[in-house]
């Protein structure tokens, strides 16, 4: 039997088991550490958000600070309408906040997980890219 390389795990083509035999200890071990389903369904609603490229590049923007509706339809390039629903969606999972500051409505990231997983998830993908 061979062993599989690295470069041919991230090939296209996916990588089936040969056999329907099962590792006890494995399945113990990774069914001990799974959260439960309310906590996986509210983290699922978080990376659905983030697989928005409208919704990526907000809150990219809102990394750098706080930021109004107007400045991130420039930075997004789309209607206020659509930036105003993407913030919605986004504040009702508790990734951005925002506030009134006179007539403007300001923006933020939630807290600091938020820009955490903002990070992980570019120098993730610059690794892929090659930047």
């Amino acid at each position: 039997m061979t062993q599989e390389t690295d470069t041919e795990l991230h090939s296209r083509d996916v990588l089936l088991c040969n056999t329907s035999a099962t590792d006890a200890d494995s399945l113990g071990h990774a069914a001990k550490g799974l959260p439960g389903d309310e906590l996986i369904y509210k983290a699922t609603q978080i990376f659905s958000a983030m697989a928005d490229s409208t919704r990526f590049k907000i809150l990219a923007s809102l990394a750098n600070g706080e930021l109004c509706v107007c400045e991130l339809q420039e930075i997004c390039e789309v209607s206020q309408s659509a930036v105003s629903h993407q913030l919605r969606l986004l504040r009702d999972i508790d990734l951005v906040r925002a506030r009134r500051d006179g007539q403007r409505a300001v923006y933020r990231l939630s807290d600091n997980h938020v820009l955490s997983m903002l990070k992980v998830g570019i120098e993730h993908a610059s690794e892929e890219v090659g930047n």
